[in-house]
């Protein structure tokens, strides 16, 4: 190689090093997005079952948004989170069926996250997997996948036992008119549940011997992982029919759980209002909630 040309290439070298090691300014700020926030993560996943029911695509696209509106910084995916995506996360929200099927590098995800204190709540069937033993230590219940130990579509008639309870205020004994329970659970012993309402198996064909029967359907569950913090699960059983979403006494019920498992004020979702966006001229950058921007 001559001179001239491997000066030429060590200059283009020495550009190409100095211009990965620029810094970029950060990212501008999500308008409308309360910066100082709780931090929840979403673990969706793709849909299954007929129209209706089991969105979880459509549960990560409408409570992003929800979450975000009542004063939350949202991420979420349809995989599982890796470390790095949980290191600052307060709660993670499951709605994916079968969450219990984990691979061991994901349970040592989720054990690791839970020993930090790091909060869970879980919708519907994401407490069914091979092992409802092992979840139940989690997330205080869980059911064993490939069993016949739900209802199908029937009203879900809430008893509810603790109304006492910061979650359940203002919630009545509300029926859903078309839902899907569980029975034939594996609880945790030691701790055991905190139970918040319970309902009666319906007498559909899927229920056989056990309609009739009062079982749990919402529960807190307060644990410590060997060798790890105190930490916080909120457990809403139904879902199976995505219009169960759409009840108000669900949605303030789902916003104040997810509050108290990430052991934040039980009302700071409900009651979160956002500040009046104030208007900017051309050009200037956008001001958000929790962040103060000044214009020069």
């Amino acid at each position: 190689m001559s001179r001239p040309l491997l000066r030429l290439c060590i200059a283009l070298a020495a550009c190409a090093l100095s211009l990965s090691a620029q810094s970029y300014p950060p990212a501008p700020p999500i308008p409308g997005q309360n910066v100082n926030g709780m931090h929840i993560y979403i673990r969706a996943g793709l849909k299954t079952h007929a129209p209706g029911l089991h969105d979880y695509p459509q549960f990560l696209a409408d409570w992003s948004k929800v979450l975000t509106e009542h004063g939350a910084v949202v991420d979420g995916s349809y995989h599982f989170p890796t470390d790095d995506e949980l290191a600052h996360i307060d709660v993670i929200v499951f709605y994916k069926g079968d969450s219990g099927y984990l691979t061991d590098k994901q349970k040592a995800t989720l054990e690791a996250y839970v020993k930090h204190g790091g909060g869970l709540v879980s919708i519907h069937d994401t407490i069914c997997g091979p092992d409802p033993a092992y979840f139940a230590t989690i997330f205080g219940g869980a059911k064993r996948h490939g069993e016949v130990n739900y209802t199908w579509d029937s009203p879900i008639p809430y008893t509810i036992v603790d109304k006492s309870d910061p979650i359940m205020q203002g919630m009545a004994d509300v029926t859903l008119p078309d839902d899907e329970a569980f029975f034939s659970m594996t609880w945790a012993q030691n701790p055991r549940i905190h139970v918040l309402a319970t309902t009666v198996m319906a007498p559909t064909p899927t229920a056989g011997t056990h309609r009739g029967e009062v079982v749990p359907q919402i529960w807190t569950y307060e644990h410590t992982l060997p060798g790890g913090q105190p930490a916080r699960a909120f457990v809403w059983m139904q879902g199976h029919k995505y219009e169960s979403f759409s009840n108000p006494q669900i949605q303030a019920m789902l916003l104040r759980g997810i509050a108290w498992a990430g052991k934040h004020p039980v009302n700071e979702l409900v009651d979160y209002k956002a500040p009046p966006q104030r208007n900017r001229t051309p050009g200037a950058p956008a001001e958000v909630p929790g962040q103060h921007v000044q214009n020069h």
